[in-house]
């Protein structure tokens, strides 16, 4: 059973050091932009949600985000959007489609952060504290964030280790040019956390390597998460049930045998952030479900 209102707020972002903006920036901002859900979750796991002032399009955790100005996507903020807030302090990732050179111009302070791996979770806290004031607050995260995912790579170190193989793309109602999940990613760490084995985790090969049937059915993993489509916004998303068919076609497939293909996902394992420690638990549940009958 995940604690998922305590941890939800125990695990919360994902981006890791950068630049900071050669604009004067104040040492306690408080009218803060953020560009990404990842960046508004620590923030918020900060202790600094009231200065918020403006979100990215796709923020939706915590919830009072969602009556926030927007400012575009992470990859493509929109600097203008930013302007009319009057921050004192915007917080971008390294990607963000030449942002920084726009809010230098406008002289906007800024901090640039990276994104996408579990050791960008603690530095991008670190990070993003200490650009706002405040980075005692960042330490105490980070030790208990750290100190919560030791536990459960404990607590699953007695248990067996199921070989596991994550989708997180394919042909919309097809089991082709399906997308897994590879070695140095944020999820494969979830799965080593979470007390699984990743059949993709081969030095090497992509980060999110393209696979074939052929591919699969050759690893033959014990449990298949697929999560496409299920992150959509409710009215499209597809039935799990619709999903698991389009794998039973395949009989021979020991997770299809046990009847471990799970068509299922959470927002907090497509933020690496604070909620690393929810996505963790929830991995781990899954990986650990008994086989139904």
């Amino acid at each position: 059973m995940m604690r998922s209102t305590r941890t939800a707020m125990v695990a919360l972002a994902i981006v890791a050091a950068g630049a900071a903006s050669p604009a004067v920036r104040a040492a306690t901002p408080s009218r803060i932009v953020s560009t990404s859900p990842s960046i508004t979750e620590t923030l918020f796991a900060l202790g600094l949600g009231d200065r918020v002032v403006g979100v990215s399009t796709f923020c939706r955790f915590p919830p009072e985000v969602q009556k926030l100005p927007k400012v575009g996507t992470f990859l493509a903020p929109d600097a203008e959007l930013i302007a009319g807030l009057r921050p004192d302090l915007v917080v971008i990732h390294e990607k963000a489609n030449g942002i920084d050179r726009r809010l230098a111009a406008l002289h906007i302070p800024f901090v640039v952060v990276d994104r996408g791996t579990t050791q960008s979770v603690f530095t991008s806290i670190r990070q993003i504290g200490a650009a706002a004031g405040v980075p005692d607050r960042a330490t105490a995260l980070v030790a208990e964030i750290e100190r919560q995912l030791t536990a459960l790579r404990a607590a699953n170190r007695s248990t067996s280790r199921p070989r596991v193989l994550f989708i997180i793309g394919r042909r919309s109602g097809m089991l082709a040019d399906l997308i897994g999940v590879g070695a140095g990613t944020y999820l494969n760490d979830l799965i080593e956390i979470g007390g699984g084995t990743n059949v993709l985790n081969i030095g090497g090969q992509p980060e999110y390597p393209r696979i074939s049937m052929e591919t699969v059915l050759r690893f033959d993993p014990d449990v298949i998460v697929d999560t496409v489509d299920m992150g959509a916004a409710e009215a499209a998303r597809v039935p799990p049930a619709a999903i698991e068919r389009l794998w039973s076609a395949y009989p021979t497939l020991t997770a299809v045998k046990t009847k471990r293909i799970y068509a299922a996902t959470i927002d907090a394992l497509v933020v690496p952030g604070p909620r690393i420690v929810e996505a963790a638990e929830w991995v781990s549940e899954l990986l650990h479900r008994q086989p139904r009958p």
